[in-house]
């Protein structure tokens, strides 16, 4: 079976090379083979995403300003770990209602992935909410300010990503990983 295997070599250092205001950075010396190497990294608290889909199969997309890519792409609502000890399905509960002022009946987790290995050590785990319904409003800051929200049909999505017209990884891996559990299902529904 195809799997990503875990592997602990031997951490010589490990130091803080930046501390920041959402996340650090970390610069290790790890012993491999017969030498060692030196990686700066991202240590990342990790987050969650959802793909949040009506009753006509359309997602919800955000919109908003991402400064280290300087565009404003289309993404999952989504959000980080960052209350500590909180479970990823009740984070993602959480940020649904933040970021677009709705909540789900159903969660059912799609995936989880490391959204840039080389770099950090990032986590993030997606779920698919279906039986949605507004919620309250939220206030919103910074980026969130201007969030743009639209529904699009699933299909009309991963078209999209697939066309090279959508580049959110996350999006991508949510909304591909999705449209193949619908796929799955209706396969087990039919006669």
């Amino acid at each position: 079976m195809l799997q990503d295997e875990p592997f602990e070599p031997e951490v010589i250092s490990s130091d803080v090379a930046y501390r920041g205001a959402v996340w650090n950075v970390r610069d290790d010396r790890v012993r491999y083979g017969d030498g060692e190497i030196r990686r700066q990294y991202v240590a990342h608290t990790g987050a969650v995403a959802v793909v949040a889909l009506d009753e006509h199969e359309r997602v919800l997309l955000i919109q908003q300003y991402r400064h280290p890519i300087r565009h404003r792409d289309w993404e999952l609502p989504a959000g980080l770990l960052d209350v500590p000890g909180e479970e990823p399905l009740h984070a993602v509960q959480r940020e649904l209602g933040e970021e677009a002022d709705i909540v789900a009946e159903h969660w059912e987790h799609l995936v989880s992935a490391w959204t840039t290995p080389g770099g950090n050590d990032e986590m993030i785990h997606i779920y698919l909410a279906t039986g949605l319904s507004d919620s309250d409003r939220h206030e919103r800051e910074d980026e969130e300010a201007d969030i743009r929200v639209e529904w699009v049909p699933l299909a009309e999505v991963a078209d999209a990503v697939l066309a090279g017209r959508l580049h959110n990884g996350i999006l991508a891996i949510g909304v591909l990983a999705a449209e193949r559990r619908l796929r799955e299902q209706r396969s087990h529904e039919e006669p």
